[in-house]
């Protein structure tokens, strides 16, 4: 069974930085793009930003110059530093993935992980 599982959330005040990891684990073959989403209160949940196996990044625009995506392919692991964090970064981070679990022969399937909060106080 494949899943994904985040950690590294929590509170921090304004002006801090958090570190987000999400790790893959079981019967996984590869990995394709790996996703970082933010579902703020009452609100719908968003892309923040996203990477390729081979590393080609896109941010939202409320994430660049401030967040920075990376992955360890060889871990199955994909980590946003969040720097310069704001109140209005606060919501449930979600890791998303494309995965070809072993065995499959054709195609991708998608995956989410459990989703972590980060609070940032003013």
């Amino acid at each position: 069974q494949v899943q994904l599982v985040e950690s590294g959330g929590g509170l921090v005040q304004a002006g801090g930085s958090l570190r987000l990891s999400c790790a893959g684990s079981g019967s996984i073959f590869s990995i394709n793009d790996m996703r970082w989403y933010c579902q703020a209160p009452g609100k719908q949940r968003e892309l923040v930003a996203s990477i390729s196996h081979s590393g080609r990044t896109n941010y939202a625009d409320s994430a660049k110059g401030r967040f920075t995506i990376s992955r360890d392919n060889a871990k199955n692991t994909v980590y946003l530093q969040m720097d310069s964090l704001k109140p209005e970064d606060t919501g449930v981070y979600y890791c998303n993935a494309d995965i070809k679990p072993v065995g499959t022969i054709v195609g991708w399937s998608n995956y989410w992980g459990q989703g972590t909060q980060v609070t940032v106080s003013s």
